[in-house]
């Protein structure tokens, strides 16, 4: 694995979390040793607080910052998620900063890249979809790791910006029915 545990979240952010998803709209949680397994499975450690969220409180709701199908499961992909190679989140994240691949002229527009497929598939679980082909992703290694980006058909970039929130950050803010990028 790539990465020892990072120490619990506070008992006010898994409260915060508990409150964010009503019990209703949550799927039932993994539980610590299904975490585990699909960690070991997939050599990486899930960075907190989303671990113990998937662990004790919900792996996935219906509803959820994404907008389109909620908070997806622990592995789980949108419905308009493209097959662009298997998925790694052991692997490393390749993106240090936003990539607009739609404007950078060594990217061939008729070709597939690796570099594209990378970003949407390497060191990552996907949260969800927004507005069809824009996924929410949390990165799961390197140095952006426990950050939120969003990876889309013209590019990625963390979320809202260079300082990216992490998913405790990213759920305040769609809690509290504020825009995204403000």
């Amino acid at each position: 694995m790539t990465a020892a545990p990072d120490q619990r979240p506070s008992e006010v952010t898994l409260a915060f979390l508990r409150s964010a998803f009503p019990q209703e709209w949550r799927e039932p949680a993994l539980g610590h040793e299904a975490v585990t397994a699909w960690e070991e499975e997939h050599r990486v450690v899930l960075p907190e607080p989303y671990r113990t969220f998937v662990a004790e409180i919900s792996n996935g709701s219906g509803l959820g910052p994404a907008g389109d199908g909620g908070l997806q499961p622990l592995g789980g992909l949108p419905d308009a998620w493209s097959d662009l190679g298997p998925r790694v989140p052991g692997e490393p994240f390749p993106l240090a900063a936003a990539w607009n691949w739609e404007d950078d002229e060594t990217v061939d527009p008729e070709g597939p890249d690796a570099r594209i497929d990378a970003a949407f598939n390497n060191g990552s679980v996907v949260l969800g979809s927004e507005d069809g082909q824009s996924f929410w992703l949390l990165v799961t290694t390197g140095p952006r790791r426990g950050e939120v980006w969003m990876v889309a058909d013209v590019g990625a970039v963390p979320v809202p910006g260079d300082q990216a929130w992490g998913f405790e950050e990213w759920v305040r803010r769609w809690h509290t029915g504020d825009a995204w990028w403000d």
